[in-house]
């Protein structure tokens, strides 16, 4: 495990850690008996904004109320560019380890981030190295509020998007043709057999080439995925490709989906009413804006990519997401929050000025990790306390009428005042409040 380290994140103050919030964390440990959680979960520390509010969610949130062995790994860009990234491969094979990962937004740089933070190289997404290590499926799931119009006003049901986030355009090889020449795909057998070549284009002058690929094994882990949450959701699964063109490519997807389906899943969809079906990304599109919601999208890593933000913002906030990654077995998970380190926000933090920062989503990727840590150990009050924080979250902003800026910005527009909207330590000061309401309410807490 990598060390904990202090960085210039460090120690949260200022208006996102009141008296009254330090004092209220203090009295909850003598009010409330904490929930025992058997096995440890992995935390992977972030960056700017994201980071300042993770700190407030782990310490006033989460471990006044649970007994909790956290392995923790810090993946702010800093540590990451000084352990040369190992910290992140390190991270990687913790969750492996342990089965839950819990994770905070994180940098992915450019240009730009490496001039600012005087980096050794330009580091690759932190989510991808993880992704490639682990394996598995994202899912995507909005946060309904009641209170936020819906720029999609008719989808009143969760849809959960999982993007194959493996191969395609992601790990394509692309070429800029200089001038005339032909291009050609050449595939040659490890077995020593003879090669089969392609013809894909007679360039008659400049012009740009793409080679892609994905893996009869990847596929499968992602239809066992895909199948696993449609049935944990009691949720129709579409898979969507465009095998009418990529025949061969998109092809594979398909068959592979509908053999899986039919060998391992039809008759446990059968069971409790539901079916698996595919379809044409154009036609699911369309068919997915007319729906009511209440279904699982399987997607192609670049369709999943998109469609994800369009659900985002159909359903009325991109802060408003969760976001799993999840094994084709089931076992192993890890959670996060479906938006970027809100870079916006930190400047003003740094600047001592107020920031209203939704951290809903950062808030979410902690239940959702703990309640596949209780899915694990049995640990039955522990995903009712989950079940309790997230409504906590929810019951704050649809019936008090406390929230952050990008929200009542969604519900005012230009006539949003000062009034409307809370600071973040405010909001969250709110929910454990709220909390701490319910968990009185219940006899077992």
């Amino acid at each position: 495990m990598m060390r904990m380290t202090t960085t210039r994140f460090g120690l949260l103050s200022g208006h996102l850690r009141s008296s009254r919030a330090f004092s209220t964390s203090l009295r909850m440990q003598s009010e409330f008996q904490k929930i025992r959680v058997a096995n440890p979960v992995v935390e992977l520390d972030g960056d700017e904004m994201t980071r300042i509010i993770w700190k407030k969610i782990r310490e006033e949130l989460v471990l006044p109320y649970l007994q909790l062995d956290i392995k923790y790994f810090d993946l702010g860009l800093e540590y990451r560019d000084k352990t040369n990234d190992e910290v992140t491969v390190e991270s990687a094979k913790a969750i492996q380890k342990y089965g839950v990962g819990i994770k905070c937004a994180t940098i992915t740089p450019d240009e730009a981030r490496v001039e600012e933070f005087k980096l050794k190289q330009m580091w690759k997404s932190p989510n991808g190295t993880i992704r490639n290590i682990i394996g598995g499926t994202v899912f995507r799931e909005p946060i309904i509020l009641r209170s936020i119009p819906k720029p999609v006003p008719g989808w009143v049901k969760p849809i959960v998007i999982g993007r194959h986030a493996f191969g395609d355009q992601y790990r394509s090889t692309d070429f800029v043709a200089p001038g005339p020449g032909k291009l050609q795909l050449v595939y040659t057998p490890e077995n020593g057999s003879q090669p089969t070549t392609l013809n894909v284009y007679d360039f008659k002058g400049p012009g740009v080439a793409m080679s892609m690929y994905n893996t009869d094994e990847s596929i499968t882990g992602f239809a066992h995925s895909s199948f696993k949450m449609a049935l944990s959701k009691k949720m129709n699964l579409f898979m969507s490709t465009k095998n009418t063109i990529m025949k061969k490519y998109d092809g594979r997807f398909k068959d592979i989906f509908q053999e899986i389906y039919e060998k391992d899943y039809k008759s446990s969809f059968e069971a409790i009413g539901t079916y698996y079906e595919h379809r044409l990304i154009d036609d699911m599109v369309a068919q997915a804006l007319k729906s009511s919601g209440g279904f699982v999208w399987a997607c192609k890593n670049y369709d999943g990519d998109v469609q994800s933000d369009i659900l985002a913002q159909g359903f009325g906030s991109l802060g408003m997401m969760t976001s799993e990654l999840i094994t084709p077995d089931g076992l192993t998970l890890e959670s996060e929050a479906a938006h970027g380190t809100v870079t916006r926000h930190y400047r003003e933090y740094q600047k001592g000025n107020e920031t209203s920062t939704n951290p809903v989503a950062s808030i979410f990727a902690w239940t959702r990790g703990l309640k596949h840590r209780a899915k694990l150990d049995g640990n039955e009050k522990l995903g009712q306390w989950c079940d309790e924080l997230e409504r906590a979250c929810v019951e704050v902003i649809d019936e008090d009428g406390v929230m952050t800026k990008d929200l009542a910005l969604a519900i005012h527009g230009k006539d949003m005042k000062r009034e409307h909207w809370v600071i973040t330590d405010v909001y969250m000061d709110a929910v454990n409040t709220k909390l701490q309401q319910k968990l009185k309410a219940k006899k077992d807490f």
